[in-house]
């Protein structure tokens, strides 16, 4: 799970010796916008296997995507090879490593589950092909105006090289069996950790939740959180900005699950714990997971969702295909049902995964609309208008930083 943090930075310094080396500037190019009519891209991909990538580390997770497996080989005759993942990092170093060796097509990974600072290193380097949206026909179906971050993945533009997958927002899960009242906001939290010592713990960063509360404190504390949206623009700016991250976390962690000598490996993890009744919270991605956990008989009864009072961080995940993909025509017919009503309703149904859609419902016939309106909500789901403010994540560039640093400061 550590990969990451040493993975990033060597990436970026073994594309610059690529790039500007034997390979040539050109290389950074990306691959031509698809322009095939859906019908030949649909007749190419039949019997093609997409090795798809994917982040492997939820059984509810690995399920749906087997779903989807079954449904496009009923469908369009395409075999779907999940490629469980503990980091994505590790799927885009494979690209890396295969355009080291020259290997411009008949690559071993056709689709990727991505976001944040994979996506940016990807499209800064020409790893990524397409732009291909464009040429997918349930694109069209995307909630463009209020979910903005369908087209900007952690501030940048996707330019049509991803596909949005699913929406995401950081909430809490408690035992309302345990706890009676919750904490309001970051500062909030400290106070709540020392009044309930060994009660709390987050995931160990890079895994994406331990990031994404790092995220958190760091937005919540900085002096100026617009700087954020920007790319880092040097050390002491870093410096600057995240020492009231340094300062919190010092504070909290003393109070933590085993003292913040150890942390969960994920998200799962730290909902089990929840779940042993080692710790009174777990952090989570989907408004839904509660209630999915509890149908799926993996928290209480008694367990519910929280967010903070000023806002929680909120983003689009997204599929990507490489540069050099092996089935590009059958991971183009895979990222299009993704984005389609059957299988967006049934992701977002939290007696399978709870993860909220991409789609407009006033974009939708009314036999899709119904799918969504027929979902079950859930008794530890809050309503939409009870999520509060969505706070937008920071450049990648910032999280590449403070997750190395993370690292040097506590990792053990």
């Amino acid at each position: 799970m550590r990969r990451r943090i040493a993975l990033l930075p060597l990436l970026a310094a073994c594309l610059s010796t690529l790039l500007t080396g034997t390979l040539g500037g050109a290389q950074r190019e990306a691959a031509a916008a698809e322009t095939r009519a859906w019908p030949e891209i649909v007749e190419a991909a039949k019997g093609q296997t997409v090795y798809w990538n994917a982040w492997g580390g939820d059984e509810r997770i690995n399920a749906y995507i087997a779903w989807v497996g079954e449904r496009v080989w009923d469908d369009y005759g395409i075999m779907v090879r999940h490629v469980k993942l503990a980091d994505t990092a590790d799927a885009v170093s494979r690209v890396l490593a295969e355009r080291a060796a020259g290997k411009t097509e008949g690559g071993s990974v056709d689709l990727i589950w991505i976001n944040g600072e994979n996506f940016a290193t990807m499209k800064d380097n020409g790893l990524l092909y397409g732009p291909f949206t464009e040429a997918l026909p349930n694109f069209a179906l995307v909630d463009f105006a209020d979910k903005p971050t369908t087209l900007v993945d952690f501030t940048v533009p996707t330019d049509g090289l991803e596909a949005p997958w699913g929406m995401a927002k950081l909430n809490f899960i408690y035992d309302s069996a345990r706890v009676a009242e919750t904490p309001g906001s970051i500062p909030a939290l400290l106070d709540w950790a020392k009044a309930n010592p060994g009660r709390f713990t987050y995931p160990t960063p890079p895994d994406f939740l331990g990031t994404t509360f790092l995220k958190q404190v760091l937005i919540e504390l900085a002096p100026d959180p617009a700087f954020l949206q920007q790319p880092v623009a040097d050390d002491a700016q870093v410096e600057q900005v995240a020492r009231p991250l340094w300062e919190y976390l010092d504070a909290l962690h003393p109070h933590l699950w085993r003292g913040g000598k150890t942390f969960p490996a994920s998200g799962p993890a730290q909902r089990q714990l929840l779940d042993d009744g080692e710790v009174d919270f777990a952090l989570s991605f989907y408004p839904s997971e509660a209630s999915s956990a509890i149908a799926n008989g993996l928290l209480p009864e008694t367990a519910r969702t929280f967010v903070l009072d000023e806002g929680t961080i909120g983003n689009t995940h997204f599929v990507a295909i490489p540069f050099n993909a092996s089935a590009a025509a059958g991971a183009l017919v895979v990222a299009n049902f993704l984005m389609g009503p059957e299988a967006q309703a049934q992701k977002q149904n939290p007696e399978v995964w709870g993860d909220d859609t991409v789609l407009a419902m006033a974009k939708l016939a009314p036999a899709d609309r119904k799918r969504f309106e027929d979902l079950p909500i859930g008794v530890a789901t809050l309503a939409p208008e009870a999520l509060g403010p969505t706070l937008l994540e920071p450049h990648p560039s910032w999280m590449t930083r403070i997750e190395a640093e993370w690292q040097r400061r506590y990792a053990r």
